[in-house]
């Protein structure tokens, strides 16, 4: 795979530190944008003891700001001299916000959620991704390749009773990768999402799974590392004609040879009806 660099949003934890790791074994650097200070050093001594020290650079920025993303944009510049591949990941629940207020297990009514909790989920997981986007766009365009790569989430989530904002807000971005990617098609840029396809391992659903283990539920978790097979592959020159779909990672199958995990895992971007893909 040839080394490229990248753009990691949410790339301090969870799904997005195990993409910031995927991409950096495979020999790309990366900017690992997060929000949160403390997360910086941890991360800094996980590349030096897994052997990518010098090819993650772990950075805290707002990127709900266009300042912030302009600085998560210029520091992959400065670095390492250009942006080839942009993971729009980071993500906000009103849960991950404030959970004293909000719990998964204690679901809300759309008009019970605070104005202050609607503009923060809208704006980290719409509007920074959109930021993102238009800013690192121009430069793949005109090099004729480029990869932009967001996260969204399950359809069935995003219309699911109580998820507001955060259904919304994935919805947007998932009707946003469906344009953009008919926008750039033939430039050499694709536009793709890569989600989990059911909840993620991750500290957030903690709470949610124990409340499910009581009801008798058990379902399969995915595993932060399982973004990775998918990701590789959409960033790859292997997908160059690619572009304007969905993988979903609790689908692929890392025994195959990715065209053909793609074919298996993917359907198009956006809200029209498709087969859905067999496991």
């Amino acid at each position: 795979m040839e080394s490229r660099v990248a753009i990691v949003t949410g790339g301090l934890r969870g799904l997005g530190r195990a993409m910031t790791f995927g991409l950096a074994r495979n020999g790309h650097h990366v900017i690992a944008v997060g929000h949160i200070d403390a997360d910086i050093a941890e991360i800094e001594a996980a590349a030096a003891g897994g052997g990518v020290a010098g090819k993650v650079v772990p950075l805290v920025a707002d990127l709900r700001e266009p300042a912030g993303c302009e600085r998560a944009v210029a520091a992959a510049i400065s670095r390492f001299g250009a942006v080839h591949i942009l993971v729009n990941n980071a993500g906000l629940t009103f849960t991950t916000i404030d959970p004293t207020r909000y719990r998964r297990t204690e679901p809300q009514k759309f008009w019970k959620v605070s104005d202050d909790i609607v503009r923060a989920v809208i704006e980290t997981n719409y509007i920074a991704a959109d930021q993102m986007a238009r800013r690192v766009a121009p430069a793949m365009v005109e090099r004729g390749w480029g990869r932009i790569v967001n996260v969204t989430t399950k359809l069935d989530t995003m219309n699911r009773p109580h998820t507001s904002p955060y259904g919304a807000s994935k919805a947007a971005l998932e009707m946003a990768t469906e344009v953009w990617a008919k926008e750039v098609e033939g430039t050499g840029l694709t536009i793709n999402i890569v989600n989990p396809g059911a909840g993620a391992n991750t500290p957030g659903m903690a709470e949610e799974m124990r409340a499910m283990s009581r009801e008798g539920r058990s379902p399969r978790l995915v595993e932060p590392e399982e973004m990775v097979p998918p990701l590789l592959y959409v960033v790859s020159r292997e997908a160059d004609h690619v572009n304007g779909w969905r993988f979903d990672a609790n689908l692929w199958d890392p025994s195959r040879p990715p065209p053909e995990a793609a074919r298996r895992a993917g359907r198009p971007a956006g809200f029209e009806m498709h087969p859905q893909p067999q496991a």
